[in-house]
């Protein structure tokens, strides 16, 4: 009997061309599988995409459920975001990916995984340490970094020479990835950062802001423990509350992000990113912290958020730190508890007010108006110890000065 390679297969160009590479170069038989984190995609036409290219069995794995909750909701509550842009999106699902491709490689005997990520990106070291921290025992096939095509036009050529069809056109060709929580652009004129996006023609789940309503939307989020629970009043499972949050948000043109970023593997790449929902659900999950958690634990916070960030755009879910790190952010969101009221408006998110049982802000000692709680006699005090080494360094920089 062959052995078996499990590929994880999107159904797009680079994929469908690794089905034909790997039964010309290995002696393996191909399942290939789909795993549905929520993007737009035709599963029964790409199922047979997979079989008409040599596949010898095609599965679809619908996670959108688990993606949500195991994997976009801790990165939420840790307001896990990577160098001040990009809420990683495409870095969240791929440790999830890598997962359940593991899981199908059991199921199928098999005795190695095949990805398509090239060997210039992100993808790779995600996938390839998600794969080693759960099955080290399989043999990791990636043939970006093996075989000799060299672009897109080539992928193509290569499948036209053998009668498949190509699943692109030759000029939509910029590099996609879109899931429930993102859709990511990256190639074409954005190769140069120099240039301006054409997001009338790239964007697809968002509006270009200045083509927005001329008039505001105001939208209500209630918060349970860190988590979103419902969207103006409606109670929403994950999916379909972040669905809901994209279609308002992409509406008004919020959530786009252009980024020059540094990759894993060094090198700078520029991308736009389209995460209406998620930039929605960021912003009022800040508010609703903003008035349930006190200084420290919000200033250390915030030290773990950008922490988380590094970790999961790196591909290191599956490690003690990130574990550690999501255990500690869940403390904090035992209080973040609320509703939360923002206004949108041509790509602009601002602030509409904020609630919740667990606020620590207290109007009788925040007031102008002196209340019992707080006496401004005290405060003198107070400023001249907290200022004390001020003062000690000041007196030694006066006597200094005034030594003959």
């Amino acid at each position: 009997m062959k052995k078996k390679v499990v590929l994880a297969y999107s159904g797009g160009l680079d994929t469908t061309v690794i089905i034909p590479w790997l039964k010309e170069n290995y002696d393996y038989a191909i399942a290939a599988v789909c795993v549905d984190v929520g993007q737009e995609a035709d599963w029964t036409a790409i199922k047979q995409r997979a079989l008409a290219a040599g596949a010898a069995a095609c599965h679809v794995a619908d996670v959108k459920k688990e993606y949500v909750e195991d994997f976009v909701w801790p990165a939420l509550k840790a307001s896990a975001i990577y160098e001040d842009k990009y809420l990683l999106g495409t870095a969240t699902a791929r440790p999830l990916i890598a997962k359940v491709l593991v899981e199908y490689a059991r199921k199928e005997g098999a005795a190695a995984i095949a990805h398509g990520a090239t060997g210039k990106g992100n993808d790779q070291v995600r996938f390839d340490l998600g794969i080693l921290a759960l099955a080290p025992d399989l043999e990791i096939i990636a043939p970006w970094r093996t075989w000799k095509l060299q672009s897109r036009e080539e992928e193509i050529a290569y499948l036209e020479a053998r009668g498949l069809p190509v699943p692109m056109k030759r000029a939509d060709s910029y590099s996609r990835d879109d899931n429930l929580w993102h859709i990511s652009h990256e190639g074409l004129e954005l190769e140069d950062p120099a240039n301006e996006p054409s997001l009338e023609r790239m964007l697809k789940m968002t509006v270009p802001p200045e083509k927005a309503p001329d008039r505001p939307e105001y939208v209500e989020l209630v918060f349970e423990k860190g988590v979103p629970r419902r969207v103006n009043g409606a109670a929403l499972d994950g999916p379909d509350l972040i669905r809901e949050l994209n279609r308002i948000g992409g509406a008004h043109g919020v959530g786009l992000a252009d980024l020059v970023e540094n990759r894993v593997v060094g090198m700078k790449s520029r991308g736009v990113y389209e995460t209406p929902g998620g930039s929605i659900l960021y912003y009022a999950h800040q508010e609703l912290e903003h008035i349930c958690l006190d200084r420290q634990t919000y200033g250390f916070k915030q030290l773990a958020g950008l922490k988380m960030g590094e970790l999961i755009y790196g591909g290191l879910w599956f490690t003690p730190l990130r574990e550690a790190l999501s255990a500690f952010v869940d403390a904090t969101q035992e209080t973040l508890t609320g509703t939360v009221r923002l206004k949108l408006f041509k790509g602009s998110i601002s602030a509409a007010g904020a609630s919740s049982p667990y606020s620590l802000y207290n109007a009788s000692i925040a007031s102008f108006t002196t209340g019992e709680l707080y006496n401004h006699a005290d405060a003198e005090g107070f400023i001249r110890l907290y200022g004390l080494p001020v003062l000690v360094r000041s007196l030694m920089e006066q006597t200094r000065k005034e030594r003959p």
